[in-house]
């Protein structure tokens, strides 16, 4: 299985399928790249070289006991980046992988990647703060937080439901892929659990999103309970300087899972534009 080193020695696990244009995914909060399976594949068919790791902490990667913050979690993409040597890159962040995507392209410039897709992301800031008044409260997060700390199997369980929009008469994914899910999140480390939550909701990504120039495809469900799109998608669009939304009607946060041919029509079809048309 093949892995690279970090700067500070965290063992990060990889696959790289494919040939041709590299796509890297990265994947969401509390997942791992196994959650990719319905992209990966078809974009390798598809004539791409698909590369999907696994964030520190989660899957393959090491439990490192530091490094859960965007300045690392995008310095380990970087050296992804490197030690593939990769160039005309699109990035593909979902969710929490939305902030790598940012972090990375307004720390690391845009000379090894041609093209971004932010997936149900949590950009550009998620709490809401005085100068800040249209994000979620504080509070919403401590309480996932004190759950997590009290009975992680059991709340992410739940939260595997409202992930993927899962009700009493809504059934998206099947109880087969809620129990997939639900083993990809226990794979990872309860420290890396827990404290990712104070990072993908507390990190502000509006500078970084006024930084990246290159086109970028916004996608977003608009029946997302996660991460609502009026408290990111919507305000993000506004501050991308070649950007495109796409408004998943009535879909939620998962959408990796829950409408995959969709999905995976339109990044085919984004991926396929030449990079200085490929946003309107």
């Amino acid at each position: 299985m093949p892995y690279l080193q970090t700067k500070d020695k965290t063992a990060i696990y990889y696959y790289d399928w494919g040939t041709g244009a590299p796509v890297v995914l990265i994947h969401g909060w509390p997942l791992s790249s196994a959650s990719w399976e319905a992209q990966a594949r078809v974009l390798a068919d598809n004539g791409y070289r698909v590369i999907a790791y696994d964030r520190r902490g989660f899957g393959r990667s090491d439990w490192a006991g530091s490094g859960y913050d965007y300045n690392t979690l995008a310095s380990d993409l970087n050296d992804l980046m490197q030690a593939l040597d990769l160039k005309g890159a699109t990035l593909v962040g979902f969710s929490m992988g939305g902030g790598e995507v940012a972090r990375y392209l307004a720390t690391y410039g845009s000379a090894r990647v041609s093209k971004a897709v932010l997936i149900s992301a949590v950009t550009p800031y998620l709490l809401k703060t005085d100068d800040n008044p249209d994000g979620l409260p504080k509070e919403i997060f401590d309480g996932i937080v004190e759950k997590l700390e009290q009975d992680r199997p059991d709340f992410l369980k739940a939260f595997g439901k409202m992930f993927y929009g899962v009700g009493l008469v809504s059934h998206p994914v099947s109880e087969s892929f809620l129990e997939f899910s639900q083993g990809m999140a226990l794979t990872g480390s309860p420290l890396a659990t827990v404290k990712l939550v104070r990072t993908w909701s507390e990190t502000d990504f509006r500078d970084d999103l006024t930084k990246i120039t290159v086109p970028t495809l916004v996608i977003h469900g608009t029946s997302d309970k996660t991460v609502p799109i009026e408290n990111s998608a919507r305000r993000a669009i506004k501050l991308l300087a070649n950007g495109e939304l796409l408004e998943y009607d009535g879909q939620p946060h998962g959408l990796t899972a829950t409408v995959p041919q969709k999905l995976n029509d339109d990044l085919l079809a984004f991926l396929a534009r030449p990079a200085a048309t490929a946003a309107l």
